[in-house]
């Protein structure tokens, strides 16, 4: 807001007043869990009362929600930065994502439920859940009793061919229309707990065709993060999130600035693409900061009362 010259304010909600964000955001307010039917209410009512114009959702459980209300926030006044409920549902299946892009002629990994599997797979394989995040059950599988082990032990397995190549993280920005505005890869040369600890911007060709082949295929808007690996010297697709990475502060660092770009989208004003325009080979090494916090203040630091719109004004 400030690099645009523009007043405003950033508002967070959470569930939880420990969470880092409520801390550091202008405003913060609790709200349900995604999965109660008074989130989406409670969202709408916060945006009136303050006057919100753009929102983005960043939690995988929300996506498919917010997606399907973005008419209702639309109709608020609001810009839910966000694709449509299908394509959150179809990102958020992993068996599903990767037969659509194979359908739509996009290099994606060959990916199996159990019952699909062929009788004599080749091994090595990777299994994890159909709906997960976090790399949370997700294992290599190195022999046939690993796989009749791990096919038990993961709930809802899907089976992916292992792909043993360097793994990066595509970072794009769509408009309104699908199109993509920015499109920044990444390698991801450390990852811990499934997000990046270090790694670098790449300005691969091959990366930004991959990605400009999948928003193609599917329908997004708003922030997106495909995740690849190398099958050789072409990269494959072996996941697509449809919400902001991790690591996207590498991204916005390397020159790439999605929020500015946010929140043009949100006023209507045209933002022409920026392909391929951010540094090249910038390098990104993370380290964890605390905040120290009362136990007695915690809730009164965390958050606030809601403004009405006469307060606002």
């Amino acid at each position: 807001l400030r690099s645009l010259g523009m007043p405003g304010s950033v508002i967070v909600t959470d569930v939880n007043p420990l969470s880092p964000a409520v801390h550091v955001a202008d405003r913060a307010y609790r709200v349900p869990l995604s999965t109660d039917p008074d989130y989406v209410p409670e969202l709408l009512g916060l945006c009136e009362a303050e006057r919100i114009r753009l929102l983005v959702p960043t939690i995988d459980d929300e996506l498919a929600i917010i997606g399907a209300a973005k008419d209702r926030f639309r109709a608020a006044g609001v810009w839910a930065a966000c694709s449509q409920e299908r394509t959150a549902a179809i990102c958020d299946d992993k068996f599903e994502t990767c037969r659509q892009l194979r359908e739509a002629g996009v290099a994606a990994a060959m990916t199996y439920l159990p019952d699909t599997l062929p009788a004599t797979p080749s091994l090595p394989l990777f299994i994890k859940p159909r709906v997960g995040r976090g790399a949370v059950g997700a294992f290599r599988v190195r022999s046939a009793d690993e796989l009749a082990f791990f096919l038990t032990y993961v709930p809802d397995p899907v089976i992916q061919e292992f792909l043993d190549g360097p793994e990066f993280t595509i970072d794009v920005l769509c408009d309104l229309q699908g199109r993509p505005v920015s499109i920044v890869p990444r390698e991801r040369v450390v990852i811990r707990a499934g997000v990046i600890d270090r790694g670098r911007t790449v300005n691969d060709p091959r990366l930004i065709a991959l990605a400009t082949e999948a928003c193609r295929a599917l329908p997004f808007v708003g922030p997106i993060n495909i995740q690849c690996r190398m099958r050789g010297h072409e990269p494959v697709i072996f996941e697509i999130n449809p919400r902001f990475s991790g690591g996207i502060p590498l991204t916005i660092q390397s020159g790439a600035d999605f929020p500015a770009m946010l929140i043009r989208l949100a006023l209507g004003r045209q933002v022409e693409p920026r392909i391929g325009d951010f540094r090249h080979d910038l390098w990104m090494t993370s380290f964890e900061a605390s905040f120290f916090l009362e136990g007695s203040q915690i809730e009164a630091h965390a958050f606030g009362q809601r403004h009405s719109m006469d307060e606002v004004a």
